[in-house]
């Protein structure tokens, strides 16, 4: 004999997932939202929920299903007017503007919706009227706070949203309900609904605001808790689902591959290898980029694919400067073979730029990444918390997945003691580290390799050369000490020192 529980899970319809129409919020909801449930979207104003709403009920219609948007707190031309500005047409889902209902009472159609002209039980069934009579599969309810301002107690305001709860489970629908999130959250509506989605917009001090989105409940099924970057823009929201280095994991071959300049590798210990960072450290001007450059160049003329992320210079001087020391790329970049991308980080969230590596990584299948440099990338963002254990998952990531990463990393000062914003040097497989120092007369570049995880590394200091043949590794600093302080002794011979040999020149 079956007992009241069993027969109840006999009866139970197989559980399916409804896509929300959103890029990346159904991988943060690791496959969409339960069918057949009410959620709760909740956002200070502005963060995009009417958006989302619209987005949810246009996947909607292209899948057949019919959708309907209950509108308390804005019009059907508002509606049109945020649909238009996203080139989007919503004449096939149906619009119930309970502010312009017929069988309102007239003078309640001459004033914003109060409750002293219209009660509570009044709008439920109107609402109930509305869905019986489209019969939607998808439906959004905008908003909630009309709702709590009407039923002036929390008590018969939970009382309605159960019954609507109610209402919508018994006609299979899939229910969105909105609510401005202006104070406190609110904790009755949070136990009623099946899922609740937070929405928040952020003011930084300087540069665009941000958004981020944080699924703080969804029963029945898994999902990627925490905070996720998302963009309002024409077209809609996208969301970036936070990176997590270990669900990357990739099988590759860890191989070295040249630099291009013969003495780089040997001070590397073989080269550059597959599935590893490289950190090139030093002051402003003394090669980081242009020895970056060289070894993308190699890279290139082997055939890979890359893609150079450029926060710090401009797209012109960067061109122009690097073909007037031998290291030429635009035919690269004209072929598709080389993405080059200018970043301005004071519009970019942390999370979109480490969707847009991922793109570079999964669709154009790169296969050398740069950096340049890390610096502006932070400092542009200093009310971001964690950047440095996102960079953390953003390098681990490119690990995995084979990659042979270059990350620049700007020091404060020109000779003497240097400084650094962060430090970031635990996150590198290798460290390059690059010094002026001043010897003979002349102010002179120095290059050293102070660490190597995968590979046994020389441990000599060498004069770094630039000129109009690219990149040249000079003899070691045999005759010197101090070197990488930028304020050398000279223990050489004085015609060892004029002639050049110590200093590779």
């Amino acid at each position: 004999m079956n007992t009241p529980t069993t027969s109840r899970r006999a009866l139970r319809k197989p559980v399916s997932r409804v896509s929300t129409g959103v890029p990346g919020l159904d991988d943060i909801l690791c496959g969409g939202l339960t069918a057949e449930r009410v959620y709760l979207v909740e956002g200070s104003p502005g963060a995009g929920k009417t958006t989302l709403g619209l987005q949810f009920l246009l996947d909607g219609m292209a899948k057949g299903e019919p959708g309907l948007y209950i509108t308390l707190s804005e019009t059907a031309d508002e509606l049109d007017a945020v649909a238009e500005s996203h080139g989007w047409a919503i004449d096939d889902i149906a619009i119930f503007e309970l502010a312009n209902d017929e069988t309102l009472d007239p003078e309640a159609q001459q004033s914003i919706l109060h409750p002293a002209e219209m009660e509570l039980g009044e709008t439920t069934r109107g609402v109930m009227a509305q869905v019986d009579e489209v019969k939607p599969l998808r439906v959004v309810f905008d908003s909630l706070s009309e709702m709590r301002l009407l039923a002036q107690n929390p008590l018969r305001y939970r009382r309605q949203i159960l019954a609507l709860k109610q209402f919508f489970a018994a006609r299979a629908c899939t229910v969105l309900m909105l609510d401005d999130k202006t104070a406190e959250s609110d904790q009755h509506l949070h136990s009623i609904a099946h899922g609740v989605i937070s929405l928040e917009q952020i003011a930084q001090e300087f540069g665009k605001e941000r958004r981020r989105v944080n699924v703080l409940k969804m029963r029945g099924i898994p999902f990627r808790g925490g905070y996720h970057d998302y963009v309002l823009e024409k077209g809609g929201i996208r969301m970036f689902p936070r990176l997590v280095a270990s669900e990357h994991h990739e099988n590759f071959q860890p191989v070295l591959r040249a630099t291009g300049e013969t003495r780089l590798d040997e001070l590397l210990g073989g080269g550059l290898g597959a599935g590893t960072n490289t950190l090139i450290m030093g002051p402003s001007g003394v090669g980081k980029t242009t020895v970056t450059v060289r070894c993308l160049l190699a890279a290139l003329e082997r055939g890979e694919k890359a893609a150079f992320y450029l926060f710090d210079e401009g797209l012109g001087t960067f061109l122009v400067r690097n073909t007037s020391l031998g290291l030429d790329v635009r035919p690269y970049l004209a072929s598709g073979q080389l993405v080059l991308r200018h970043i301005d980080p004071a519009e970019l969230a942390p999370g979109q730029f480490a969707a847009m590596l991922r793109d570079a990584v999964e669709q154009d299948e790169a296969g050398f990444l740069v950096i340049d440099s890390l610096n502006a990338y932070m400092q542009a963002m200093p009310g971001e918390q964690y950047l440095t254990l996102q960079m953390h998952e953003l390098v681990s990531y490119l690990n995995q997945k084979g990659i042979t990463t270059m990350l620049i990393l700007g020091e404060h000062g020109l000779v003497g003691a240097m400084q650094r914003d962060v430090d970031l040097s635990y996150l590198s497989d290798t460290t390059v580290l690059l010094r002026f120092f001043e010897a003979g007369g002349k102010l002179r570049r120095a290059i050293t390799v102070v660490k190597n995880r995968t590979a046994n590394h020389a441990l000599t200091i060498h004069e770094l050369l630039l000129h109009s043949g690219g990149v040249e590794i000079g003899a070691p600093l045999a005759g010197f000490e101090g070197v990488l302080t930028g304020l050398p002794t000279y223990r050489g011979s004085t015609a060892m020192m004029v002639s050049g040999e110590d200093v590779g020149g």
